[in-house]
């Protein structure tokens, strides 16, 4: 416990980020002073919403500084603690960074977790953690799909995007979902239970425009919005009346240095549908809540969660950049330890 390793920001990305972006570090294991307690770091997750964090611009969070290491939530253990109610051994998750051993304070970011309630301690970076919750308070809260209705999800293979799709079968809605080659679209159909999938590669507007009408003859009563775009342009061409549109991300605009921003809004208007973006932050209060029913309908085998895990810090950049080549087959976690 003599050296941390740390995957530092070294320059602000200009467009998609390159190794030269960052660096990997080892620095002494910081103290810990009264009512902290020191973590040792065994997963991080990463998120597209990591990107954003990346640039100077003001945002839900605060741009991580150059020199500090990623930001990302964490899962590990309590190495040394000066805290109460932190022991060491004792499980623990929170807003860390990419790094071996993180500093913890009572009343900050990170809480316990009892890894013997789920079927591996990283669902807690996935089914039971911001991206489940996501798409469980994103899907019935803001989108409030009605039965039969139809519920269109882009970057539908993804971790969040996977999961609303079963979310909307649950609730008894057709859900269709664009997703970025031939096996992720089998996949949707034959693992996560969606009623259609549509290839988005090698289509513009007008083509997906048809696919979606193709997938959803009635019309689009709900769209998930993952990806932005040409996407979200072709699924505005495609809403029915008073439909409504969550907008959860715009992957494919966050390396873009020119912003491309939704051409299609004037359908809202014409449709009398509404738009309203979604961050998982507001509901923290109430994931009890939704853990608690995502985990019935999961030992029910309604509802599957993938997750894809690269191993060592060293590879961290690399397997962050899974998130923009579509590599993935799942929810992308590090394993650090």
């Amino acid at each position: 416990m003599s050296e941390n390793r740390r995957f530092v920001l070294r320059r602000r990305p200009n467009g998609e980020p390159v190794p030269e972006d960052f660096e990997l570090v080892t620095e002494p294991v910081p103290g810990i002073g009264e009512g902290q307690f020191l973590i040792r770091n065994h997963y991080a997750s990463l998120d597209p919403a990591m990107r954003g964090w990346m640039d100077d611009a003001e945002s839900y969070m605060p741009p991580i500084p150059l020199g500090d290491p990623v930001r990302a939530s964490t899962i590990g253990v309590v190495a040394e603690s000066k805290a109460e109610g932190f022991e060491p051994g004792q499980w623990v998750m929170g807003l860390n960074a990419i790094e071996d051993y993180s500093v913890g304070a009572v009343g900050g970011f990170t809480q316990p977790i009892d890894p013997q309630v789920v079927p591996s301690v990283t669902n807690y970076l996935s089914l039971f953690g911001a991206v489940g919750m996501t798409a469980y308070f994103g899907l019935f809260e803001v989108c409030k799909p009605r039965e039969d209705g139809t519920v269109l999800v882009t970057g539908a293979a993804g971790a969040v995007g996977s999961i609303v799709g079963q979310l909307a079968k649950i609730r008894g809605c057709r859900a269709v979902g664009i997703a970025g080659d031939p096996e992720k679209c089998r996949r949707l159909t034959e693992r996560y239970g969606f009623d259609a999938a549509i290839d988005y590669r090698g289509k513009d507007e007008e083509a997906l425009t048809a696919a979606i009408a193709e997938a959803a003859p009635d019309g689009v009563d709900v769209i998930f919005e993952n990806v932005g775009g040409v996407i979200l342009d072709a699924g505005l061409n495609s809403l029915n009346m008073h439909a409504r549109v969550g907008l959860c991300g715009l992957i494919s605009e966050y390396n873009s240095t020119d912003r491309v921003g939704a051409r299609n809004l004037w359908q809202l208007i014409v449709k009398r549908a509404s738009i309203t973006g979604l961050l998982v932050a507001d509901y923290v209060a109430r994931f009890p809540e939704g853990a608690e029913q995502m985990g019935k309908w999961a030992s029910e085998g309604r509802i599957v969660i993938d997750e894809h895990i690269d191993e060592g810090i060293e590879n961290a950049y690399g397997a962050f950049m899974r998130l923009f080549s579509g590599s993935n087959q799942g929810k992308m976690i590090l394993k650090i330890a």
